[in-house]
């Protein structure tokens, strides 16, 4: 499992987890938000991220990060 707290998230993700490629993401304080498909770079089951989320997940995954 991976993990980075980051401007106020908190992301986690698993190795060989099921598809599509994506990240849970919480709130600092631990409140669920959301998954986010970070090959689509869209949320998932209807949730929709703030362009803020999206450009830090961006970050993260061109990092090598995610």
């Amino acid at each position: 499992m991976g993990k980075v707290r980051r401007d106020g998230y908190i992301i986690t993700w698993w190795k060989g987890d099921h598809t599509p490629r994506h990240v849970h993401v919480k709130t600092a304080g631990g409140e669920k938000l959301g998954r986010l498909d970070i090959t689509a770079m869209r949320g998932l089951e209807g949730w929709m991220p703030d362009r803020k989320l999206v450009t830090l997940i961006e970050q993260l995954r061109d990092e090598g990060r995610l």
